[in-house]
């Protein structure tokens, strides 16, 4: 063996030895399986369930978690707090939960659901909470309904420790009378987003539905649009119907929004539709010129609310990355699927895109068994965060959900490397 050969080999045993010291080895190892936490479980606080879940992270990287807390499991309606749970350590350990809303006192009812006899006096209905963290100032702004048909806003400078006392905002959803007679409100669920890119940067932007409430639960028909803030949330403005009701796009609904890299703004809607996709529309600042509807062929639709959110933004030559959650399945356990009606929620999974939205990767199972809504948000470090409901108070229906859970997870993982 030659000298330089000597001196090679020498050099590759320093390497193994190197690499045995830190754990490193000749191939990539497996990404660890998600972290799950429990947050909430049902009949805890005397709630008979927790639904609705929606997740944040703060500009300081506190990462807020919250639902609604329902006295009944009998549906949308009735009496319902909204709850919260904080955690300053990336998710891994929490406070203990507070109700941020409660209503005392009887509210006036929706008139759309007591004459459907889901709604009744004194069954105060807090629903559809949404978060928008304002990276501006640090503030965060959350949003509620009550009886599906007032909206408020509440804001914390403080990392969600306190609120401020709400406002009534729901004159601002006036405007939109013009274009559709709603009876029906409701933001989110899920968080909403400010605006990073663009002309548009530091703008508000807020997913919310609307609906005559003359069909099932009052909750249809339902058209889709936003509600935006230009001052910080100071005052809000209705933006332009985004996805209307149509024989093509049937009773779009709970909308998860996500900043494009080149500043404009894609929704991504539940609906009823029959092809069981889920719809897409892009429009250039959140508010107004949306583009034509379209079914992503990729994104199955359960009828379920989805995760969507922006793990990164496009770095060199590195491209931008965005999450997208919800239940991956188009199976019935009794009968046969139907198009245009509900499946299975089970199998909640993780799919990212590397191009903006156009295609996604294969998905990863972050519960195969009964699991529905979903919600997401990453850490400054990258690691995601899924807050989902799973589990079945009575193993049967999926809308008496038992537990809503954290699972922590890397985007190494989400790729299945």
């Amino acid at each position: 063996m030659s000298f330089l050969e000597r001196c090679l080999q020498s050099i590759v045993s320093i390497t193994a030895l190197l690499c045995i010291i830190l754990g490193v080895t000749g191939h990539t190892a497996a990404a660890d399986e998600p972290e799950k936490i429990d947050l909430f479980h049902a009949g805890d606080d005397n709630y008979k369930l927790f639904r609705i879940p929606g997740i944040a992270v703060t500009s300081r990287g506190t990462v807020l978690a919250w639902c609604e807390a329902r006295r009944s499991d009998s549906g949308d309606w009735g009496p319902i707090d909204i709850q919260m749970r904080r955690s300053e350590d990336g998710g891994r350990t929490w406070q203990p939960a507070r109700t941020i809303v409660h209503v005392e006192g009887d509210l006036p009812v929706n008139p759309l659901a007591a004459a459907q006899n889901l709604d009744k006096p004194g069954d105060n209905t807090a629903n559809n909470p949404i978060a928008i963290v304002n990276h501006h100032n640090g503030e965060i702004h959350f949003l509620y309904c009550l009886e599906y048909m007032r909206c408020f806003c509440m804001h914390s400078g403080d990392e969600g420790q306190t609120w401020s006392e709400p406002v009534e905002i729901t004159d601002t959803f006036a405007a939109f009378r013009k274009h559709y007679d709603w009876k029906v409100l409701a933001t989110g669920p899920g968080h909403a987003i400010q605006l990073t890119a663009g002309p548009f940067a530091g703008r508000l932007v807020v997913p919310v539905w609307l609906s005559t409430g003359t069909g099932g639960h009052a909750h249809r028909p339902s058209v889709t649009a936003t509600i935006y803030s230009d001052d910080h949330g100071r005052t809000w403005q209705a933006g332009d119907i985004a996805v209307p009701d149509t024989p093509e796009w049937v009773f779009p609904n709970e909308t998860a929004i996500v900043q494009l890299a080149d500043g404009r703004v894609m929704l991504n809607s539940r609906s009823e539709s029959l092809p069981n996709r889920r719809l897409i529309t892009i429009g250039p600042n959140g508010a107004s010129g949306w583009g034509k509807p379209e079914f992503d062929d990729a994104l199955v639709e359960p009828i379920c609310m989805a995760g969507l959110v922006r793990v990164r933004m496009p770095k060199g030559n590195h491209p931008g990355v965005i999450a997208f959650s919800n239940p991956n399945n188009l199976d019935r356990r009794s009968g046969t699927p139907q198009p245009g009606k509900n499946r299975d929620r089970i199998n909640v999974s993780v799919r990212l895109s590397d191009d903006e939205g156009r295609t996604w990767t294969a998905a990863r199972t972050i519960e195969a068994a009964f699991s529905g809504y979903s919600d997401l948000a990453v850490l400054p470090d990258g690691t995601m965060l899924c807050f989902y409901e799973r589990g079945s108070t009575d193993g049967v229906n999926h809308y008496r959900t038992s537990l809503l859970t954290v699972a922590r997870f890397s985007e190494a993982w989400a790729r299945g490397q």
